[in-house]
């Protein structure tokens, strides 16, 4: 009896052990850029490819996310995805040169939400019109948020200064009327 218990026990083990990890997730298997790729000329589109079909149940992409966005956290792009198949992608639009970074959100077959961020760096042909930016992702079809524009960052340090001495003055001769007007 012992020994029937050890061979069932064992050949449980074996089993067990011998069966190979279930990958029910989507993983990435290529993307346009590449991390850690310097592009030079604009792609038509920037995509993730994933091992498997990705799930749309209601056809609108909902639940998907493709978004890109420079240093500064300033984000690209009218905001419009296609799914086709295993691949999510968006019409690519960059600003000036620098580090930017994709960042996108797919639901695998299983259902589960995958994410990920592919960094890159952005180094333009001479001659080309940089995109507008945005503070916010923009929604597709929806009207565009204002675009992000270079202020000139105001400088009010000399009215600091002429607030700040202004200030001690009128302490001081504060403090001398009290002085003098004690000692009558």
């Amino acid at each position: 009896m012992k020994r029937a218990i050890a061979i069932v026990a064992l050949s449980a083990g074996a089993v067990v052990l011998s069966a190979a990890p279930a990958w029910g997730h989507s993983f990435l298997v290529t993307s346009t850029p590449v991390s850690g790729e310097t592009l030079t000329t604009l792609p038509e589109a920037f995509s993730v490819t994933m091992n498997e079909d990705l799930l749309d149940l209601v056809g609108d992409g909902t639940g998907f996310g493709l978004e890109v966005r420079d240093a500064t956290g300033t984000y690209y792009g009218d905001g419009c995805l296609t799914i086709d198949g295993a691949t999510l992608s968006t019409p690519a639009a960059l600003g000036a040169a620098g580090d930017y970074e994709v960042v996108y959100q797919v639901v695998s077959a299983d259902g589960h939400p995958v994410s990920d961020t592919i960094a890159f760096e952005w180094q333009p042909p001479a001659g080309f019109t940089p995109a507008a930016g945005f503070d916010a992702a923009q929604n597709c079809g929806e009207e565009p948020a204002a675009p992000v524009t270079e202020e000139p960052a105001q400088d009010y340090s000399g009215a600091l200064w002429l607030g700040g001495g202004l200030l001690a003055a009128v302490a001081a001769v504060g403090i001398t009327l009290l002085a003098v007007r004690k000692k009558k």
